[in-house]
């Protein structure tokens, strides 16, 4: 019996969205499983980049942003980010038409759909492409129809957060 592709969601407002699919990636490598990330809105210089290339883990990852959208100062035009986004989009309907991963993440594409970066109806249509395997959604604020259309949604509430008391964002653990 052929097993039919599996959707995840990891969505809220709370941190570790990303961390969790990190998560998931480890334990399907150590199933041996072939695995892709594709990062949206994040450059390829996060600590799991670093990781795996030191490390020599076989997980392919790329990056397709240029820096965070309207926040920490951002100054880029929405239309360089939105090209950015279209790429990363193009990049996952590659992986997920090669049909070579078990499992496939999409990095804070639900923050890209929000900011309007890309629309809900593409990325539903790539989404529906997956014949095989898993795919991960990560990001705040996953659109409805996304969260209607997935398998497993997985909201991370913040309860308490150092960030609200001023702490930055500390390399190796936030990014």
């Amino acid at each position: 019996m052929k097993k039919k592709p599996i959707i995840h969601v990891i969505t809220g407002d709370g941190q570790g969205k990303t961390t969790a699919s990190l998560g998931l990636a480890l334990r399907a490598l150590g199933a041996k499983k072939r695995v892709k990330i594709i990062h949206f809105m994040k450059k390829a210089n996060s600590s799991e980049h670093r990781a795996m290339q030191k490390y020599g883990l076989p997980i392919e990852i790329e990056a397709y942003g240029i820096g965070f959208y309207q926040i920490l100062g951002d100054l880029k035009l929405p239309t360089e980010h939105k090209k950015a986004a279209q790429k990363g989009l193009e990049a996952a309907r590659k992986a997920i038409l090669a049909a070579n991963y078990d499992l496939i993440i999409l990095d804070e594409i639900n923050v890209a759909i929000g900011f309007g970066l890309l629309e809900i109806n593409e990325v539903i249509s790539v989404i529906n492409l997956v014949k095989k395997g898993d795919i991960v959604l990560t990001g705040r604020r996953a659109h409805s129809k996304i969260k209607k259309m997935a398998h497993r949604v997985s909201e991370i509430k913040n309860t308490k957060n150092y960030f609200d008391k001023g702490q930055k964002a500390r390399r190796g653990i936030e990014y």
